[in-house]
């Protein structure tokens, strides 16, 4: 009488704790196989320690649902997934003191934001998101005291900032691209004098300043009107002179006739109350238009 040998399968099915076992191994193999990516997260597959591919980079332009999140499969044990943000992270520094061209040393506080877009470069450089910026913040010191100390205070507060920020960015930017980064904006929280003595002379200083300005103004204002009233008088005595020129006779009477407006009424055509009376023979020449200009 003989037997055939059982299957692995047969084998498998007839005994219940062996086909549990290999269900979780199964199980585990293929959880640990897959890895959910997230949308805001680019990872770098390491292959026995060394970097082999890159898993959902950041593009340019972007948008939800057209990147490459979702489950990606990788071999257990011998690869390993090193996950680095996609979004914008900040570079926050310690306030510094800079001494601007008109001496005054202010307590600035700023920040950098930055996008990693080579997630290979910067983890062969400085492994993570958190080591990049602990690179980037004393370069962001630095370059922010190079630039303020090239201008004077009053600079941070015209549009001129605006044109600091851009310079502190590009140069900022130049050194993040060595690790794979993009300088997104730089910007400065606030930049105050230091409080007491210092701050009551600078406003003092800016106060004077502000006053001398006001009276270059003023005085050019009122050097403008001179030239104004000039040229007006002049123009005025040319009328005056040609419309004498033309009718002499009429020229004398519009004069006698503003003349006594001003002598017997007044300028705002009001008899002035409690003035000197004046008496005139009716043959004084000062009246000779009264008599028909004879």
């Amino acid at each position: 009488m003989s037997y055939e040998n059982p299957s692995f399968s047969e084998r498998l099915l007839a005994n219940p704790v062996g086909l549990m076992v290999t269900g979780v191994a199964v199980l585990v193999a293929l959880v640990t196989s897959l890895s959910a990516v997230p949308e805001t997260r680019q990872g770098v597959v390491l292959r026995l320690g060394k970097p082999d591919r890159i898993i959902n980079a950041y593009h340019p332009g972007e948008h939800p649902g057209e990147t490459g999140a979702g489950l990606v499969a990788h071999i257990p044990i011998i690869e390993n997934i090193i996950w680095i943000d996609k979004t914008i992270l900040d570079i926050d520094m310690d306030p510094q003191e800079v001494l601007s061209t008109d001496q005054y040393r202010l307590n600035v506080d700023a920040y950098a934001r930055f996008r990693v877009v080579d997630p290979l470069q910067m983890y062969s450089s400085v492994r993570s998101s958190d080591n990049l910026a602990n690179a980037l913040r004393p370069i962001l010191g630095s370059a922010l005291r190079t630039e303020l100390g090239k201008r004077p205070f009053v600079a941070l507060l015209t549009p001129e900032r605006d044109q600091i920020m851009t310079n502190i960015k590009v140069g900022l930017d130049r050194v993040a691209r060595q690790y794979g980064a993009r300088i997104v904006d730089v910007r400065i929280k606030r930049a105050d004098l230091p409080s007491g003595t210092p701050l009551e002379s600078a406003f003092e200083r800016m106060k004077s300043a502000r006053q001398q300005e006001a009276l270059t103004i003023e005085a050019d204002g009122f050097r403008q009107a001179q030239i104004i009233r000039a040229e007006a008088d002049a123009e005025a005595s040319k009328i005056y002179a040609e419309a004498f020129n033309k009718d002499p006779d009429f020229y004398d009477f519009y004069r006698a006739m503003q003349s006594y407006k001003l002598t017997f009424i007044g300028a705002n055509g009001v008899s002035p109350k409690g003035s000197t009376s004046i008496i005139l023979s009716p043959t004084n020449d000062y009246l000779r238009e009264f008599r028909g200009g004879k």
